[in-house]
């Protein structure tokens, strides 16, 4: 039988902490939007590291069904919760970006994505700093970004907001690069 002196010998660095993360969202390069990355980092409250899904190609043969690896299915839209600060810098920043995609007067906006998109960075940090795993999200750009509730019942508490993005794929470190 496992003793709890050999359980505490296998979960290396004592387990990786979900508190323990930095999101760098560069901003798009045609598109000036204000974005100050290093604030930015400290302002996201929280987020999702990727889900990967391989879809399946189910075969009959002889009254059973055998499964064979297919592709990979679409990637899901990527989540962060934003803590809003009173000069809104990240939110008015995402808003410029989305106008700039497309113009809430004119309906106008930049044509070429890569004006548009960028990469995101997600390391999960060991309790020292140190980069255990990275995610860089290529070709990402606001697809939703969420509503501020104002409330009077909440005078204790800091406004979040959550914002939805959509990429185009990612690279893990330890995988791809």
């Amino acid at each position: 039988m496992a003793t709890l002196d050999e359980f505490k010998a296998q979960l290396i660095g004592g387990g990786a902490r979900p508190n323990q993360f930095r999101v760098t969202i560069t901003p798009p390069s045609g598109i000036v939007i204000g974005l100050d990355v290093r604030r930015t980092s400290f302002l996201i409250k929280a987020t999702k590291l990727p889900q990967q899904l391989i879809g399946e190609i189910p075969l009959k043969f002889r009254g059973r069904t055998v499964y064979m690896a297919g592709d990979r299915d679409e990637f899901e839209a990527w989540n962060t919760t934003i803590i809003n600060d009173t000069d809104f810098m990240v939110r008015n920043a995402i808003e410029r970006w989305m106008n700039g995609i497309n113009d809430l007067e004119n309906n106008t906006g930049v044509i070429n994505s890569a004006d548009y998109q960028t990469d995101a960075t997600v390391e999960q940090l060991d309790r020292d700093d140190t980069v255990l795993k990275t995610y860089i999200f290529r070709g990402l750009w606001p697809q939703q970004l969420g509503e501020i509730e104002l409330n009077h019942d909440t005078a204790n508490e800091i406004e979040t907001f959550e914002c939805t993005w959509r990429y185009q794929h990612f690279v893990a470190s330890g995988v791809n690069f």
